[in-house]
């Protein structure tokens, strides 16, 4: 009966939004995925010649180089030249936000698997040979791993941000309760199929092609002409698709590229530079592990009227986007409650690791693992479930978010108490305490889970965004855009646009490859803004080229424009269908000399940030949702399972329910991934222990939810969201945190000594030792 219900209220809303577009349709990229003919770079079709190149990095975590031997290398052959820093003819330089990072590394290294060199050769088993000749001499300096002991010897990327809201210090003198603690949130690889790699070819007059697995087409660009020394229209980058990013490609796809690129210069001859798995691991950064200390004061009725925290973000070795994955820690240090008075500070912590980089969330979820671990002490502490806590601090209509700017159209209470009719979660937990009560060997927790994620680049300049529209002789169509494919379903976004725009059959339409010269000056793909910047600039050139064809049936028919619509192909007069279609009506066009070309550019309007004063507006708008997680553990051995993940989603008016639905189950289970079993490990020496498969456990089909069900919430949408489709791929990763906090509670009904701690992931080990604790 009450599956029954459930299914018709599913139904219900899935109607609605099938009505909000004329087609929705399924991710077009499917059908080559499963037949195994979509193109990576590794796919390409190299030239006759082409040379293969292998990165020749450091084996210490810091130090000076006393002296390295490349000549047992360089006589190897098959081996055609190794470039280092002394070959680069423009600046040894690719980091982006602050300057601080050397292609290859000069007199000293800094973290293990920093690139040294480059190796060239006729193949790539024949440079990997050669790699193993060459001979270094570092003299090895003290290494900083953790956040915490480079904090202690003021060791820091750059200055620390802080945000606050109200006046903290004196509202914890009139709380009823004030409870503090720490926190650690591990890192996590990101584990694309596709590994890093590029591959780079000479064209005529100095020019360069790069056809490269990268988030950011325009950074593999810039800084390639800023690493040769050359202007940037000398320098193409072209992507087909990535093999699957999460982040991880958005900053560090860079180095590989310019390496590549390097080369060519040099030998006018194709290079290409695919890491392999171990070697991408080693040298990559991961997400961010941080390690906070919070402070948390809350009135007798459990609101929550002080928050405050230090967040110390293991940045690794250089900045690469560690400032901005701080200052969106902080925009979402107080996730979906709103708080009167915080103050919260983040300090980028410069160790001897990998530089950390961009991982799905940018920083998001480790605020929020702090400010949900907060409620959970305070809870446990108080006597209470954190989910009356959780409850009576929901974000309303016109609540101030800690950067100042106004919560609008807030739809966190929507989502919590939709979950909680819905999937009647009073009798869930009923049923966990009947069944704790029943069993001693086996015990269950369930947890509330409601996110509250802003949507935009939060530095305000990079939301904009281009499309190159062509309308072809025959009628079919071109799109260019800097969205970058890597499995999100951007590419079939983009092409509904235009069919739904025209009214033409998806099979009329082809969306090319992202490239520089088509599209330039862009954005990365990232911050879960790919779908709304470049499919507002799609709909804008969409738009544009209608109505110069509106004008042209008009006179064709010698009616009123505004009387014209297109629809299944035809035109339509005052809803009549008449005889011109639409390949007629682009043949007429074009005898008019009409502009069957459409360039739009797309600027997201009403958000700005002040970072002098840390108060704006930064986002265009927040995504809300709430889930309900239910695990069981094995109290004998700590091994646990996930019963189901129950959650409500604000999906504003989803474009492709399909698509939408992947991403967020995806993402939940990525997230709980990072919770649960992901565990970077890194030795004192600073050298990586979880270097594989074997020694990294990623969930697999064993390790998911038994049941994971997601309900769209009811909601207008938002406009400034592409046709009022929400994006969807980040949010939904922090659904994944609930796991966490699942497992505490099923903790603490075997073992009500068990004092929390808040030390992700929660691995079985971790599991077992808190049991018996």
């Amino acid at each position: 009966m009450h599956k029954n219900k459930e299914n018709k209220v599913l139904d219900t809303k899935l109607d609605a939004v099938s009505k909000s577009l004329k087609q929705s349709i399924k991710n077009l990229d499917s059908h080559t995925h499963v037949r195994g003919e979509s193109l990576y770079v590794d796919d390409v079709n190299i030239r006759q010649g082409t040379f293969h190149a292998v990165v020749f990095d450091s084996p210490k975590a810091h130090g000076k180089i006393n002296s390295i031997n490349y000549s047992k290398a360089e006589a190897l052959e098959g081996v055609e030249r190794i470039f280092t820093y002394k070959d680069v003819p423009g600046k040894n330089e690719i980091g982006g936000i602050i300057p601080d990072e050397p292609l290859f590394a000069e007199h000293e290294v800094h973290f293990w698997g920093m690139p040294i060199a480059l190796i060239v050769a006729e193949s790539e088993f024949i440079a990997r040979k050669a790699r193993d000749l060459i001979e270094i001499d570092i003299e090895e300096l003290p290494v900083i791993t953790r956040a915490k002991e480079a904090k202690a010897k003021g060791s820091f990327i750059n200055a620390p941000r802080s945000f606050s809201l109200g006046d903290t210090e004196k509202a914890f003198q009139d709380c009823e309760y004030v409870f503090e603690g720490e926190t650690f949130s591990n890192g996590q690889e990101h584990l694309y199929i596709e590994a890093q790699g590029a591959y780079a070819e000479p064209l005529e007059n100095g020019n360069i092609k790069i056809t490269s697995s990268t988030q950011g087409p325009t950074s593999v660009q810039k800084t390639i002409a800023q690493v040769l020394g050359i202007a940037m229209h000398k320098i193409e980058v072209d992507v087909t698709r990535l093999g699957g990013g999460f982040g991880g490609k958005e900053d560090q796809a860079t180095p590989w590229a310019v390496m590549a690129a390097l080369a060519t210069y040099h030998l006018n001859q194709s290079v290409k530079l695919i890491l392999n798995r171990h070697d991408d691991l080693r040298m990559t950064g991961k997400r961010h592990p941080y390690e906070s200390t919070y402070k948390i004061g809350l009135s007798k009725d459990l609101k929550i009227l002080a928050y405050q925290t230090e967040f110390l973000q293991n940045s690794g070795a250089a900045a690469d986007l560690s400032p901005a994955i701080a200052e969106r820690t902080l925009f979402h240090a107080t996730n979906s409650y709103y708080v009167p008075n915080v103050t919260t500070k983040v300090l980028s912590c410069k160790t001897n690791l990998p530089p950390n980089t961009a991982f799905r969330g940018f920083g998001g979820p480790q605020g929020m693992f702090v400010i949900e671990s907060a409620i959970a002490k305070a809870a446990s502490e108080i006597g209470v479930s954190a989910r009356q806590i959780q409850e009576a601090n929901l974000l309303d209509e016109n609540d101030t978010f800690s950067y100042g700017q106004i919560a609008k159209k807030v739809e966190a209470k929507n989502t919590w108490h939709s979950a909680k009719n819905i999937f009647n979660s009073d009798a869930l937990e009923r049923e966990v305490s009947d069944f704790n009560k029943n069993n001693t060997a086996f015990k269950k927790g369930v947890s509330f889970m409601p996110i509250t994620f802003g949507i935009s680049f939060t530095n305000t300049p990079m939301n904009h965004a281009r499309a190159l529209v062509h309308i072809y002789l025959d009628g079919s169509i071109g799109i260019s855009t800097a969205a970058v494919e890597m499995g999100q379903g951007v590419n079939t976004k983009m092409m509904q646009i235009a069919a739904d725009v025209f009214s033409v059959s998806i099979e009329h339409i082809k969306i090319e490859t992202t490239n520089t010269t088509r599209v330039a000056n862009t954005s990365p793909s990232a911050a879960s803004s790919t779908a709304d910047l470049n499919g507002k600039a799609t709909l804008m050139a969409c738009n544009s080229l209608l109505e110069r064809l509106k004008i042209v049936a008009a006179e064709d028919l010698n009616v009123s424009e505004n009387n014209i619509i297109l629809k299944e192909e035809y035109v339509f007069v005052n809803d009549n269908k008449t005889e011109l279609s639409w390949t007629d009506l682009i043949s007429s066009a074009m005898l008019k000399r009409v502009a069957l070309t459409e360039n739009a550019h797309y600027a997201t309007p009403e958000i700005h940030f002040d970072k002098t004063k840390e108060k704006g507006h930064p986002f265009a708008y927040h995504v809300y949702g709430t889930a309900i997680t239910t695990t069981t553990i094995d109290c004998t051995r700590g091994t646990y399972e996930f019963d189901s993940v129950k959650i409500v989603h604000d999906y504003g008016k989803s474009m492709s329910e399909g698509i939408d639905l992947g991403q967020v189950e995806g993402a939940l289970i990525q997230g709980m991934g990072w919770m649960t079993m992901e565990e970077i490990a890194y030795n004192d020496e600073g050298k990586l222990l979880s270097n594989a498969l074997s020694t990294y456990k990623i969930p697999d089909i064993f390790s998911v939810p038994k049941s994971v069900e997601v309900i769209p919430v009811e909601t207008k949408g938002h406009e400034l969201a592409i046709l009022k489709s929400k994006a969807v791929g980040e949010p939904p990763l922090m659904y994944g945190i609930g796991a966490y906090f699942a497992l505490q509670n099923a903790i603490k009904a075997f073992n009500p000594n068990y004092d929390l701690k808040f030390h992700a992931p929660m691995t079985p080990e971790k599991v077992l030792m808190s049991l018996y604790s």
